[in-house]
């Protein structure tokens, strides 16, 4: 199930709004708070937009729209799917909600708390896996989550590994891929040249000699 959400901007790390928790999911969820806030700092504008992180018998699911960290603390067993669609449709209503104001200065921390009406409308809606609701969900083609990344907290928080070193690792892979296409294709058309270019140059020439003697002579 759905534990706790905080809507954070990344350019400052300011919170703009988060569900407020009942006293006994509180202190349950502190320390993985206090994580999902240290996650949210190493965020970065070329950062993954949407990645799960593994933290004991919780799963931390964010996703990021037009510089807006979605931030969802869920049980471990909670499919993944729903939890991307739970943050979809955060964003969905936050930015119709607010969409103006996110960027303005002079903000105040938890400006927009009282989204915090919807949040629990929407994440009692989620709760139960089992429900037709969510089981639709689960079959509904929204979100291909295939290419979601899964990070383990510990790799992110005490082995120096950042969220912004992982996507320039992927970009690097992306493009040393491109890069090998590209060399084999050009080394393709060298082998075809070696193996066809002379003959066809030779025959081309004998070609336009016989062109050129029995046009002109």
């Amino acid at each position: 199930m759905v534990k706790s959400t905080i809507i954070t901007r990344i350019s400052d790390g300011l919170p703009l709004a988060a569900t407020m928790d009942d006293e006994a999911h509180e202190s349950q969820l502190m320390d993985c708070k206090n994580q999902g806030k240290a996650i949210i700092k190493k965020l970065g504008p070329h950062a993954e937009p949407r990645c799960s992180i593994e933290s004991g018998k919780y799963v931390l699911h964010y996703q990021i729209e037009s510089g807006i960290c979605y931030l969802c603390i869920c049980d471990k067993a909670y499919p993944r799917k729903l939890a991307f669609s739970y943050l979809d449709e955060i964003a969905k209503e936050f930015n119709v909600s607010y969409g103006t104001e996110l960027h303005r200065a002079g903000l105040r921390p938890y400006a927009f708390i009282k989204f915090d009406t919807f949040m629990q409308k929407t994440k009692t809606l989620y709760q139960d896996s089992r429900t037709q609701h969510n089981l639709g969900k689960l079959n509904e083609d929204l979100k291909d989550i295939s290419d979601i990344m899964t990070k383990n907290m510990e790799d992110l928080l005490w082995r120096g590994d950042t969220l912004e070193r992982m996507d320039t690792m992927s970009e690097n892979l992306r493009a040393q891929s491109l890069k090998y296409r590209k060399d084999a294709k050009y080394l393709n058309w060298q082998a075809l040249y070696r193996k066809y270019g002379i003959p066809a140059i030779v025959i081309t020439a004998f070609l336009l000699l016989l062109y050129i003697r029995f046009a002109w002579f």
